[in-house]
């Protein structure tokens, strides 16, 4: 008996993360039209980040508290968590942001924007297990 393929080579599961991709980068899409930058800084990067690392938290947290990694939970873990939120959340669009305000001579505020934009994800990513540790 030969082993089942693995989770990445398994149409169906690669049909969920595709589905999740293209929903999370709907949604992010339409948050970055709908939250003006603040000057030159892109705000709606750093919402649409945080508000990813938290929901990742909740959802990974959650799902791995009531179980293993299979059946409903994994086609969760992989259409919510790898394809939403890896489709809402894009830290290279952060990048790109830190590297024009640096370019525009706004090196502080560039520097700030990034850093923080990693401590406020850490946060909320934290803050998401605390939540989603909750029954």
């Amino acid at each position: 008996m030969t082993d089942p393929p693995p989770l990445h080579l398994r149409p169906a599961l690669l049909g969920v993360v595709l589905a999740g991709g293209a929903v999370g980068t709907a949604a992010r899409e339409a948050l970055s039209l709908a939250i003006p930058d603040v000057g030159d800084l892109p705000l709606a990067i750093l919402v649409i980040n945080v508000a990813g690392a938290f929901v990742l938290g909740v959802l990974l947290e959650a799902l791995q508290r009531r179980g293993a990694d299979e059946g409903r939970r994994r086609t969760l873990r992989l259409g919510l968590g790898t394809g939403f939120c890896g489709g809402f959340t894009t830290y290279s669009t952060l990048a790109v942001g830190v590297g024009e305000l640096l370019r525009s001579g706004s090196a502080g505020i560039g520097v700030a924007y990034g850093v923080g934009s990693v401590v406020l994800g850490a946060v909320a990513a934290w803050f998401g297990i605390l939540v989603g540790s909750r029954r």
